[in-house]
């Protein structure tokens, strides 16, 4: 047989073979969405006439077809778009609580579910970034006074010179006529003239270095030798032999790159998970097996237009110099960890225009909930907003589930009708456990203080930094970021909340 069938598939044309493909495909489909609306109707059986059955329905609103949901029609039949009955959309169903889904059919779609709970969120951030120049440590050498250039020891740009290195010898006539005078002065024995001409001499550019080297040597030095002020590279060299040049004209310039600075593009998404001190690591297509470390120590102030991202420089140590300006690196960033109502990423829906996840209700309903959410990482999301801790979510089928409450026309819940302020302590519960840690303030707001503490063994957490909330400000005041402090804390539905504060030692 199946010889036979790849005989006759071999012989039709192209053509064929694509309008072959294309009922195959209209087929499916029209099967797939009979199967989503008995889904919806909760596995609802047609009579013995074919027609489908309203006996369940004390009163019809009006018949639908659940591929074209949109076109409602007033009395049951077949549908004018698909080859099937017309579903009847009974009174009462909005007010039911979500999508009723038989247990068998919950099994057959394979849906799960699992609890929005509180947990450590520990984002990382992976970006690319380059190596640059140390912008901060610049030197511009210049001459204290005009001449001639001599010779410049052959110094080309970029160039890699240490501090003291000579740069070029510059003749400076003005120079040899005043130590000429000076050392004539010296001999007649007139201290108070001496003093003059050393003065003459230091306005000339004269360090007392060199006027002290003509009194002791008793001869004339026209001659300047100008050195680096710092160790690095030369990126800018703007002198020749036999040039003139003015006293205060740039001769060179000469950055450093030890440290290293390491300039990363971090998504504009990320700007507010990103702070001044917090550490990076990166690795080096050059050196693959090695990780290099150090802290954020700027970020710039404006963002690119092109491609949406603002820019951190880091610092590297280089002490050897290995590391070279220009060259590319995989940053990666670990924002401050901070506990949260946390749920698994799957369970998230975006539409556009809201974010949605499907909630389990009661008796196999389920239930789409508006929520607003935070940062994501290790595949869970942090919800802001819109969900309860205890909460079942769907994390998979969610999408099945998402389209069968838009054909049943379902209203989604929204963040204000969550029924529950997670920002306010639940009464009548027992006291809540207290626990103890030593941190350094990080940062002070209106209703929070952020800690960088060590570990808290009984919660098994390792030293972080979070932010708490406070009972009110007064409880932080006169406190200071860089403060260290001892304070304990209870676990709130709503995080962590400091109970009691003081500076260490007290």
């Amino acid at each position: 047989m199946r010889a036979k069938m790849g005989a006759a598939w071999g012989k039709l044309s192209p053509r064929q073979k694509s309008w072959t493909m294309a009922a195959t495909v209209a087929l499916i489909s029209a099967t797939a969405g009979y199967g989503l609306s008995q889904l919806g109707e909760g596995g609802s059986q047609t009579n013995g006439d074919g027609g489908s059955s309203s006996a369940e329905c004390e009163d019809v609103l009006y018949w639908y077809d659940p591929m074209v949901p949109g076109q409602r029609f007033d009395e049951p039949g077949k549908s004018p778009f698909m080859d099937m009955e017309l579903v009847p959309k009974c009174a009462g169903e909005e007010a039911t609580s979500g999508v009723q889904i038989d247990a068998g059919l919950v099994q057959n779609f394979g849906i799960r579910t699992a609890d929005a709970e509180y947990g450590v969120l520990e984002p990382e951030v992976s970006v690319t970034g380059v190596l640059a120049y140390n912008g901060r440590d610049v030197a511009i050498v210049q001459p204290r006074a005009g001449g001639f250039v001599q010779r410049t020891y052959g110094r080309a740009p970029d160039d890699v010179v240490g501090r003291g290195a000579p740069l070029a010898d510059i003749l400076v006539p003005e120079w040899g006529g005043a130590q000429q005078e000076y050392l004539a002065v010296l001999n007649s024995g007139d201290e108070q003239l001496a003093q003059a001409m050393r003065e003459r001499m230091r306005l000339l550019g004269m360090s007392n270095g060199q006027i002290s080297s003509v009194s002791r040597t008793g001869r004339a030095q026209a001659t300047i030798t100008v050195t680096a002020p710092t160790g690095g590279a030369i990126t800018m060299l703007g002198v020749r032999p036999g040039m003139t040049v003015m006293a205060g004209q740039t001769l060179a310039e000469i950055t450093g790159f030890s440290p290293i600075w390491l300039e990363a593009s971090v998504p504009e998404t990320q700007a507010a998970n990103i702070r001044v001190g917090q550490p990076v690591s990166a690795t080096l297509t050059a050196f693959p097996d090695e990780r290099f470390s150090g802290p954020i120590i700027a970020i710039l102030p404006s963002a690119q237009d092109a491609s949406r991202t603002i820019t951190v420089r880091a610092q590297l140590p280089n002490p050897s110099g290995r590391l070279k300006p220009g060259m590319f690196a995989q940053v990666s960033l670990t924002p401050d960890t901070r506990r949260a109502l946390l749920v698994p990423s799957e369970a998230v829906i975006r539409t556009g225009r809201r974010t949605i996840v499907m909630i389990k209700q009661d008796e196999g309903g389920f239930m789409p909930a508006e929520v607003r959410i935070g940062r994501e990482a290790g595949g869970r999301t942090e919800v802001l907003a819109g969900l309860s801790q205890g909460e079942e979510v769907v994390t998979s089928g969610q999408f099945l589930l998402d389209s069968e409450a838009s054909l049943a026309g379902l209203d989604v819940r929204t963040i204000e009708q969550t029924g529950q302020d997670q920002d306010q302590d639940q009464e009548g519960e027992d006291e809540p456990a207290t626990f103890s840690a030593i941190g350094t303030i990080e940062k002070i707001a209106d209703a929070s203080v952020t800690l960088r503490h060590g570990p808290v063994p009984r919660l098994d957490w390792p030293a972080m930094t979070m932010t708490f909330r406070t009972k009110n400000a007064a409880q932080i005041s006169g406190f200071e970021k860089g403060d260290r402090v001892r304070f304990t804390f209870t676990q709130q539905d709503a995080g962590p909340r400091i109970e009691t504060i003081r500076r260490a030692g007290q």
